[in-house]
């Protein structure tokens, strides 16, 4: 192409006057007729009331409640009392909530997932104590049920790690789910401290409760000073990629593996934000050097793109341990990137 004065006038007829929502190119502008009004303006990304990826809001009611025609939901969960280190990941909701402009376009899958699904935020689950860390539990599992039970798949934000295992005894209450775990430690420790339903057990209690299959799970990124305590994820079959493999792995060899573990079967995505090094995501309770860069975990996500994707969650953002709201933002990010593979999710899909 030769730049001169002809293909400048060319361009100035063309783009001009052309508004915001006027766009050509028919990939594009199939997009910009979902996003942008037809006056040429979009929603500003700092104003009205905060939601998840400023998806609309849909009043659920505790009991008896109606989610509509809805395919996915999204629900925070803002419990802590399972950390064995720094609590704060009750606020997570919240400051995922406050993160302004993630999508609404996701460019390298090609989808704007907050317009083609029919996706609400539904609020944060009821509790009936602020205090008691199993009854807690028992309430994540009643509303993620009501979800599941509605036909609708459940997107979650916690919370500390421990809220997967009641939201996995709700979505692999009929057939155990496979697994994608992205994360610094394998949560497959046993009780300590009086309890077993702490943050560094969920997938042990899951696969005992027989709603997890550990031979199609996967544990992707996982380091520091706590391997002693996973021999479980071993014994019962999970397939574990340490961080310090995935470079010598490379990342195509990695997005294989994982879809060849789970297969074509229905399968839940856990992401716990401590899997990125701490000098991309410092806020949160358990923080591990050497994790994966945001850019890694964009194409680990990303390369899933066609599982059969029945739930997903966010976990463990302490948004008070980073002033930068760097944490809470690559949160953010990676709960646009699930719901983004939700879309070409067959189960989803269906419905």
């Amino acid at each position: 192409m030769v730049w001169d004065k002809m293909r400048l006038e060319q361009l100035r007829a063309e783009f001009s006057d052309a508004s915001g929502g006027e766009i050509f190119d028919e990939k594009f502008r199939k997009v910009a007729e979902k996003i942008i009004s037809k006056s040429g303006t979009r929603l500003a990304p700092y104003a009205g009331v905060p939601t998840f990826l400023s998806a609309p809001y849909m009043q659920v009611a505790a009991d008896k409640p109606d989610f509509g025609n809805l395919q996915v939901a999204i629900t925070g969960i803002p419990m802590d009392l399972g950390v064995t280190n720094r609590p704060g990941s009750r606020f997570g909701p919240r400051a995922l909530r406050a993160i302004e402009r993630i999508g609404p376009y996701n460019h390298v899958l090609g989808t704007a997932p907050v317009f083609d699904l029919r996706v609400a935020d539904i609020g944060d689950a009821p509790f009936q104590s602020r205090y008691r860390l199993e009854l807690s539990h028992d309430d994540i599992e009643k509303r993620i049920g009501q979800i599941v039970d509605a036909g609708v798949v459940p997107l979650s934000v916690g919370g500390d790690h421990s809220i997967t295992h009641p939201i996995l005894k709700a979505v692999g209450r009929k057939e155990p789910v496979g697994l994608i775990h992205i994360d610094a430690h394998c949560d497959t420790s046993g009780a300590f401290d009086q309890t077993k339903f702490h943050h560094g057990g969920p997938f042990r209690n899951a696969v005992l409760d027989g709603v997890l299959d550990p031979t199609r799970t996967i544990q992707i990124g996982i380091r520091g000073s706590a391997e002693y305590l996973w021999e479980f994820s071993y014994k019962s079959g999970m397939t574990v990629i340490h961080a310090e493999d995935l470079s010598g792995m490379g990342m195509e060899a990695v997005i294989a593996k994982a879809k060849s573990i789970v297969g074509d079967g229905p399968t839940y995505l856990s992401f716990d934000i401590d899997s990125l090094d701490p000098s991309f995501a410092p806020g949160t309770g358990t923080p591990e050097v050497g994790g994966l860069t945001t850019r890694e975990v964009l194409e680990l996500i990303r390369g899933l793109k066609g599982i059969n994707l029945v739930g997903g969650d966010v976990v463990e953002v302490a948004p008070q341990y980073d002033a930068t709201t760097n944490t809470a933002h690559a949160g953010a990010q990676v709960l646009f990137e699930i719901l983004s593979l939700m879309v070409f999710s067959p189960s989803i899909g269906k419905r």
